[in-house]
């Protein structure tokens, strides 16, 4: 029932996907031809329909590719919307390279602009009302998928909490199979012996096995067991409790290794995606910014004797110290205290402590990022003594240095800056590395340019 049901929402997804394809297409051609003034029709109705319907296979083909057509009880929305924006970005430049090729036909651009939004909100937009719908189904006990669970240890109990926390993936347990029956908030099913001949009569959806370490060698009896009667396994491995939620898989000829802390930006694609937007966007920034740098950069020569620019050492990628540059915002040899500096502290200037409340005296790791020392975006840098106290009493603190740091970051944009967590910090730095993306870099330069700039603790 539960394979039939998902085969029909599956044919849902695609004739709905395809129909908005096309609507979006026209939507974009009425728009501007009919709605907007202005402008000729040099191209008939006729090739914009043609194309509209050479999209459709096309998006429903990138579309199952990037698995958007499998099933997303566990699949998060935010991953779902990301794949299929990337979708639509892959199908929108194949469709303007095919446009260049036929340079005979002008397509008017803002109607292409005008499918490429619609395309995005209408099926983003499709795929969050559906999901809504399916998780209030399956709450309300429909559509559910029948579990067994092998095992009654610790690692069994905390995935029998999990899933009883979440209604929305639909979920019915049937029962543990252990050897040892020692747990009431579940039926009892057998044994590990008894699990074959329990799956042939009862025919559960999946089997999720969490064995504890004492209970390992009895895994290939279960592997056997679930291979013979066809049952989908999963397996919660006994050291998951030291494993991120997203944990990174390879292979060393054949053998399959698991890489504790998946880094995106490990992949040489990402990593030069990133580096390219490092490079333009701190060109871009230095010309932009360059008459507030001149102007501090005059603020701080009559402020007080000495440099403009402030050198410090910091802890960069792959723990390699390097030199990052501020505008001077304390008097000279006041820094030689490496303690951090509070709102009222005696080593600042007046027009330092300005510079600092808006950030203005960060604007030089433009230069930094120019250089490949840093990123716009990433965890911030510290010193090297801070960073030998901290890795002995935070835990992942060095993880940070697997990335460029950043002049800006996730932590700083949830208002983690300045005398604040370092914990805290550390937990977002990690989530931002773990979850790197170039659109997650953009939110973090937009949300920068709301809540970034001005320090609200120093503000205030």
């Amino acid at each position: 029932m539960i394979q039939e049901n998902q085969r029909l929402l599956n044919q849902l997804n695609v004739i709905s996907d395809g129909a908005l394809v096309l609507l979006s297409f026209l939507f974009g051609y009425w728009v501007r031809f009919y709605v907007l003034s202005g402008g000729t029709q040099s191209v008939p109705f006729r090739f914009y329909l043609a194309a509209a319907c050479a999209l459709i296979p096309l998006h429903l083909l990138t579309y199952s590719f990037a698995n958007l057509y499998t099933p997303h009880r566990k699949v998060r929305l935010w991953t779902e919307l990301r794949r299929l924006f990337f979708c639509n970005c892959l199908d929108f430049i194949i469709l303007q390279m095919f446009l260049y090729l036929l340079r005979g036909t002008d397509f008017s651009r803002m109607a292409m602009a005008l499918f490429f939004l619609t395309v995005n909100v209408s099926i983003g937009g499709k795929r969050m009302v559906l999901r809504t719908v399916l998780h209030r189904f399956r709450a309300s006990g429909y559509n559910q998928k029948h579990i067994v669970i092998v095992g009654s240890g610790d690692i069994a109990r905390d995935c029998v909490r999990r899933i009883r926390q979440s209604p929305e993936y639909g979920y019915t347990l049937l029962g543990y199979v252990s050897d040892r029956k020692n747990w009431s908030a579940l039926p009892y099913l057998g044994t590990f012996d008894q699990l074959d001949g329990y799956l042939s009569r009862t025919k559960p959806d999946e089997v999720i096995a969490g064995l504890g370490a004492e209970d390992y060698e009895r895994m290939p009896l279960i592997i056997r067991a679930c291979e013979h009667t066809g049952t989908k396994l999963s397996l919660i491995p006994f050291y998951a409790k030291y494993m991120p939620p997203h944990p990174q898989f390879d292979s060393l000829n054949g053998l399959p290794l698991i890489n504790l802390r998946r880094i995106p930006l490990d992949n040489l694609g990402n990593a030069f995606a990133k580096r390219a937007m490092d490079i333009a966007g701190s060109l871009v920034l230095i010309v932009l910014s360059s008459p507030v740098m001149l102007l501090a950069a005059v603020g701080v020569k009559l402020s007080s004797p000495g440099p403009i620019i402030f050198r410090q050492k910091r802890v960069g990628l792959n723990k390699k110290p390097f030199y990052m540059y501020k505008f001077r915002s304390m008097r000279v040899n006041a820094a030689s205290d490496t303690g951090w500096s509070t709102n009222s502290d005696p080593r600042k200037t007046r027009f330092g402590s300005f510079i600092r409340k808006f950030s203005i005296d960060e604007l030089p790791q433009f230069f930094n990022v120019l250089k490949g020392d840093m990123s716009l975006v990433g965890p911030r840098p510290e010193l090297p003594h801070f960073v030998d106290q901290f890795k002995e009493e935070i835990p992942l603190y060095m993880v940070k240095h697997q990335v460029r740091p950043g002049i800006t970051g996730w932590a700083q944009v949830n208002g983690l800056r300045g005398d604040t967590s370092i914990k805290e910090r550390i937990e977002h730095d990690v989530y931002y590395i773990e979850n790197w993306s170039i659109l997650l870099d953009i939110k973090i330069l937009f949300l920068t340019l709301f809540k970034g700039f001005v320090n609200q603790e120093k503000l205030n």
